[in-house]
């Protein structure tokens, strides 16, 4: 330790010691609060020292000592939540939502802070089961653990939550069946005042039980939709007349619908769509409230036109689809003053079809495609109308204009909230205009909408009746907001109704961090209360790109000090890392960037037919890629991530592929799917993985590579394919892997930086060469550029480069610390982090205290230890931790860390100029190559380089 260092750590302790004599904090709570930071890679700018209350710590409040509210929502946080968290008795309110970084299973440790009202953790990525702990927080109002990657059952303890009002885990992987008690066991049907379960987007399954629904329970939204229920809809539903939404669509329910369900006369909105339902269609006669009807897609018998269709005054959107009505509709239904849809496509309606004269104003869609309806009176209605497949449309002569689909104006929604006239005022590239004309960084999320009571999204007074009420919310909880944007509102997959927002700061250019924790909790705590007609909803937060400090141009990150109970705990921390140099580049930085691309604009049409078609890469249907899975069956997948699912699957002339295809309905993912064609379909290597197409059929995201069997290199690191890797087999990973991203920095036109370089990303070949994998991050870096491109930062914690994080200022020297760390991952076989460690600290921790590398083969991967000479060892730790210096000045180019890999490759006995042929030890007999040209396939007209070779 130099001099200077041990001259702060003695000033920190002695500030330490005079902080402890006057904390307003509580010792052993203020040591929690430490134990939570160790854990994440970044916490709060201010969260220094050792009093979190007296130092009024961003996110904190306390009360006589105690700390009572963690609100950490939107801050980029990520890591792990440690189980130190029980040691906080007095929280009564956890928020730590819109961190996706943030993940791992939640500690069961949490079923002790027995004075606990609201656990929030939306948006981030814990994973494992719901700890049934939880059902010890008896006062417990609050829960939602919606969008994380949570597994396993509903813990029937839950049930004790006596106070619980609101239950969302909608977006997880929550499969088995709902619980409830039987005499023994704890189930959902003791929640008596639970008012919300939302447990859409999960793999639920069984039948939905009838305890659930009591004359004394206080239901008011049942959102089970998407998942796996089965059986029949419970006649018990009837009963609660406090229900106000029903979804229990899109699932595999049977049987025929209760006839008690027109008690609910409360009920707003009923979907039943997409099931096997049967018997004769519900009757809703005398539900006045209700606004949203779909009972599309099952198998109701044979059913007359219902009388109910004239006694529903509040019908904004019926919806029945692919059923057997049939008669002829009453004029009446289209009188109804809210209606704005029907839809009655591919039923058995005839005669005439009467629209009147007294339709509603607000009536902007009649589809009434494939019937048998032989005349039409429009009335003089002039919005759309459908009537192609009718015997009306085959008539002789027949010309009408609602006979041709093709025809049909039915323009897609394009509200944005209206900008005041700006002139020639230009923001520099990576800040927004706001509707006020003012340049800076906007607060970026989308909110989601799952309670419908209408269906006319070009109606831009919905909009506009958001507005009011955000701006409102806005004022009444103080929060700084100069003006608001609202773009791309649809009605999505899931049929939820979405609007993505920007909110911009007031009076200067970023929100600060105490700002957007109070934005990020508006939404996550639902103290944003949604305007009639609206509902409940859910809030998507984009990571907020940087943060400023009342007018500074730079942010100090804090020292974190321990605290003393009974024993001396000593932190020392380093200090500094200032953020500067915030020039921007002009636009036309930017779109020197976006002409380089190959495909410029993407007009996706509901055929694909508007995908560019990118040399070396098929535009797959949907049907063909459906079949190639057998239905993209679960016994195909290869593996699971937040985009969505991996399938295997086998082209008709057997050729086998690996399908990519996003979970249908994310709001992520939609550049990068862009972004990876365009980059794939131009790239071309024998070390990056080959794209063979892709897929924009039916409002799809599907990418298809080639097939690699043996995984990803973090599999084959933790055991998980089986494969053993030697250190020769992992000398040539790293070599392989280095050439791949030498190709994309020097030889590609224009060179590409990857930003996510992993071991994840690096796959394995059935004879183990490595390829590159996973584009949709990458930046391609033209000429102009001048080195580097300021970004908005992305990649993986644990392999992010520190420069690149605190500056934004992107080079390819970001992938090389990248690579840098996978170097040390596939020596130690440990992730980047793990268990709050990071390797790159621990190898240069063991490297300091022993010179020799004698203090480093406690951290070596045993599997490669077993024989004690590991040839050209030191040389290779040395090259990892070039590649991992802090400054970017001081790490190697790409090509230099290739050429060294070949050096130590020659030391261990290995001809670094032939390519694996077989999965063994042995090299011998491959044929020679040139590493890096000789595996290019590339053809870029204009480029600097252009020969044309096809790949070994």
């Amino acid at each position: 330790m130099s001099l200077q260092l041990r001259y702060l750590v003695l000033v920190l302790i002695l500030n330490f010691w005079s902080s402890c004599i006057s904390a307003e904090t509580l010792p052993d709570e203020a040591v929690a609060l430490q134990s939570l930071a160790s854990k994440w890679q970044a916490s709060p700018g201010n969260w220094a020292g050792s009093d979190p209350c007296g130092s009024n710590w961003v996110g904190i409040n306390c009360s006589n000592s105690h700390i009572i509210y963690i609100v950490l929502s939107g801050l980029s946080i990520s890591g792990s939540l440690s189980e130190e968290i029980q040691n906080l008795p007095e929280l009564v309110h956890l928020d730590l939502s819109f961190n996706p970084g943030l993940g791992g299973p939640i500690p069961r440790t949490i079923g002790n802070l027995v004075k606990l009202r609201r656990l929030i953790l939306v948006g981030c990525s814990f994973s494992g089961f719901i700890p049934p702990e939880l059902g010890k927080l008896s006062r417990l109002a609050f829960l939602s653990l919606n969008s994380n990657k949570l597994r396993g059952s509903i813990p029937g303890e839950l049930g004790n939550l006596s106070s619980l009002v609101w239950f969302d885990i909608t977006d997880n992987e929550i499969s088995g069946s709902i619980p409830v008690s039987n005499g023994s066991n704890l189930g959902l049907d003791m929640l008596k005042k639970c008012q919300h379960f939302h447990f859409g987007m999960n793999n639920l399954s069984g039948a939905i039980p009838p305890e659930l629904f009591q004359s004394n329970t206080s239901l008011r939204h049942v959102l089970f939709d998407s998942n796996k229920l089965t059986g029949s809809i419970p006649e018990t539903i009837g009963v609660v007349d406090t229900l106000e939404a029903l979804r229990l669509d899109r699932n595999q329910l049977t049987g025929a619908v209760p006839s008690n369900l027109n008690n609910l006369s409360k009920l707003a909105e009923l979907q039943l769509s997409n099931n096997q339902l049967s018997g004769p269609l519900p009757n809703l006669t005398g539900m006045d409230k209700l606004a949203y009807v779909d009972l599309s897609n099952n198998p109701f018998d044979l059913s007359d036109v219902p009388p109910w269709f004239s006694t529903l005054p509040s019908l904004t959107t019926l919806v029945l689809e692919f059923l057997k009505v049939s008669g002829q509709i009453p004029t009446s239904l289209f009188g109804f003053p809210l209606m704005q849809k029907a839809r009655l496509r591919s039923n058995l309606i005839n005669g005439t079809l009467d629209l009147g004269s007294q339709y509603s104003k607000q009536l902007t869609l009649v589809d009434v495609q494939d019937n048998r309806i032989q005349e039409l009176y429009p009335g003089g209605y002039s919005n759309e109308l459908l009537l192609e497949g009718n015997p009306y449309c085959d008539q002789q002569g027949s010309v009408s204009k609602h006979c041709n689909v093709e025809q049909q104006s039915n323009p897609a929604t394009t509200y944005s909230t209206p900008v005041q006239n700006c002139g020639a005022k230009v923001c520099s590239s990576d800040q927004e205009m706001s509707p006020i004309c003012i340049c800076s960084y906007p607060y970026e999320g989308t909110i989601v909408f799952r309670f419908l009571t209408f269906s006319n999204t070009e109606n831009y007074t919905y909009y506009q009746i958001i507005e009011t009420a955000l701006y409102k919310s806005f004022q009444d909880n103080q929060v700084p907001v100069s003006s608001l944007s609202l773009q791309n509102p649809k009605i999505n997959v899931y049929n939820y109704f979405q609007v993505d927002m920007w909110i911009f700061p007031s009076s200067k250019v970023h929100f600060d961090e105490p700002e957007v924790v109070l934005l990020s909790n508006l939404f996550s705590n639902i103290t944003f209360k949604s305007p009639d007609g609206f509902g409940p909803y859910y809030f998507i937060a984009k990571p907020y790109p940087r943060f400023a400090e009342s007018g500074s141009k730079s942010k100090k990150t804090g020292l974190i000090a321990g605290v003393a109970v009974g024993v001396l705990l000593l932190a020392s921390v380093l200090a500094g890392l200032i953020i500067f140099a915030r020039r921007r580049r002009r636009r036309k930085v930017k779109k020197a960037t976006e002409q380089s691309l190959p495909s410029g604009s993407w007009y996706p049409s509901q055929s694909g037919s508007g995908v560019p078609q990118l040399k070396g890469s098929r535009v797959f249907s949907f049907e063909e890629l459906t079949k190639c899975t057998n239905n993209f069956s679960e016994e195909n997948v290869l593996g699971t991530g937040s985009y969505g699912k991996v399938y295997r699957g086998a082209l008709d002339d057997g050729q086998l592929i690996a399908v990519k295809r996003a979970q249908q309905g994310s709001l992520q993912g939609d550049h990068e799917f862009k972004t990876e064609i365009e980059m794939l379909s131009r790239v071309h290597h024998r070390n990056l993985v080959g794209l063979v197409g892709f897929c924009f059929d039916h409002n799809e995201q599907i990418l298809v590579y080639e097939y690699i069997p043996n995984g990803s290199l973090r599999d084959s690191l933790s055991g998980k394919s089986g494969v053993h890797l030697d250190w020769k087999k992992r000398l040539r990973i790293a070599l392989d892997a280095a050439r791949g991203l030498t190709y994309l920095h020097e030889l590609a036109n224009p060179r590409i930086i990857h930003r996510d370089v992993k071991s994840n990303n690096i796959l394995l070949d059935h004879h183990l060469n490595a390829k590159v994998s996973d584009f949709g991050l990458c930046k391609p870096l033209t000429d102009d550029l001048k080195g580097y491109i300021t970004t908005q930062v992305k990649g993986t914690m644990g392999y992010l480069d520190p420069e690149y994080y605190m500056t934004q200022h992107l080079t390819e020297k970001s992938d090389v610390y990248s690579f840098g760390v996978l170097l040390l991952e596939l020596v130690t076989a440990r992730k980047p982090i793990e268990r709050g460690r990071f390797i790159v600290r621990e190898v240069r921790n063991a490297i300091n205290k022993s010179p020799d590398l004698h203090d480093l083969r406690e951290l070596l991967d045993p599997a490669v230890c077993m024989n004690s000479t590991l040839p050209g060892l030191d040389r290779f730790i040395e090259l990892a931790m070039k590649c991992v210096e802090e400054s970017s000045a001081d790490r190697p180019w790409m090509s230099e860390v290739a050429k060294e890999i070949e050096n130590i490759m020659v030391l261990a006995g290995m001809n670094p100029y032939v390519a694996s042929e077989s999965n063994s030890a042995s090299f011998g007999g491959e044929r020679r190559s040139h590493p890096y040209q000789n595996d290019v396939s590339f053809d870029y007209s204009g480029g600097p380089y252009s020969p044309k070779v096809e790949p070994k």
